[in-house]
């Protein structure tokens, strides 16, 4: 159940004047919350194809800033050179498809929804000051057992040329929930090879360089509003520390995902494990003692 070309193809392409502030998105993302209630009630054998916009969103000649480049760099733990991280990449990229998920006819809230999977194939490195053309769209709106989720998919170009790819699927929990049961195999913890300590803040400094100022990430009081016990960690910050963890082995072409089957809640200090095999890098970051990993995924340099 899919809706529209797998490379965007088959979507009318609309031009924005410049990358849209996230603040301003989340905003009307909130105003326009009320068509929650009307999606809680869609079974999922009710979504159309017609039923995500038909639309691209494009942004032309989008730059990277030197000081948000280093602050990112700071955060996460990247090396301080001129190469963009791929999660910074992300970061530039993000607002253009969150304005198509804040569009009156886009089926599902903004507000609460959860990133279940991401996967990046960064064909070279990118560097700071190139000129960058980001494109956007929407597809495959399909049922998950605690909702809907949906993908959405940007294109980072150079020169006209596809330099960097990322899918992002996120879930809308109650919006046509199927009730399925969860087939996950039960998770071992693996022998840790490090951990992370994740103040109560994290959230807000993540948030602080990425713009992602959705409020599930930024206090226990509105994470609680959106059904979660305390303020949860972004889930491209957990996926790209482990990617800053990795480090420069990842060489600068790379396929990387990341699965997130457990919101990290702020504060918490989970294991992580980064293993090297004959592909690239896995890893895995977990809470001691839980039964599901917080987050797992792969690096594996193209050759």
């Amino acid at each position: 159940m899919t809706n529209g070309h797998p490379t965007g193809g088959a979507h009318r392409t609309v031009e924005l004047p410049a990358v849209p502030g996230l603040g301003g998105l989340y905003a009307r993302g909130a105003a326009t919350s009320g068509r929650s209630a009307v999606t809680r009630r869609l079974r999922p054998s009710d979504h159309p194809i017609a039923t995500l916009p038909d639309v691209a969103y494009a942004v032309r000649g989008v730059r990277a800033d030197a000081a948000h480049l280093t602050a990112y760099q700071h955060l996460l733990g990247e090396a301080a050179t001129d190469a963009l991280p791929a999660g910074f990449v992300h970061v530039l990229a993000f607002p253009v498809a969150t304005a198509l998920m804040t569009r009156p006819d886009f089926p599902l809230p903004l507000l609460g929804m959860v990133h279940l999977a991401n996967t990046v194939t960064q064909h070279r490195a990118i560097r700071l000051g190139e000129s960058l053309d980001v494109r956007a769209w929407a597809q495959d709106l399909r049922p998950h057992r605690t909702g809907t989720q949906v993908d959405l998919v940007t294109e980072v170009s150079a020169a006209d040329e596809v330099v960097w790819r990322g899918t992002s699927t996120y879930l809308a929990k109650g919006a046509g929930a199927t009730g399925a049961d969860d087939e996950r195999e039960a998770f071992v913890a693996p022998v840790p090879t490090g951990q992370w300590r994740l103040a109560a803040d994290t959230g807000r400094r993540y948030a602080a360089v990425s713009g992602d100022r959705n409020p599930i990430h930024l206090s226990a009081l509105s994470a609680k509003a959106l059904g979660f016990p305390r303020a949860i960690a972004h889930g491209m910050y957990t996926a790209s520390r482990a990617l800053a963890d990795v480090g420069a082995a990842r060489g600068e072409a790379f396929v990387w995902t990341a699965e997130f089957s457990k919101p990290v809640l702020l504060p918490s200090a989970p294991n992580v494990r980064i293993t090297h095999d004959a592909g690239g890098f896995a890893y895995t970051v977990w809470r001691p003692g839980s039964t599901a990993p917080h987050l797992t995924g792969r690096v594996d340099p193209s050759h």
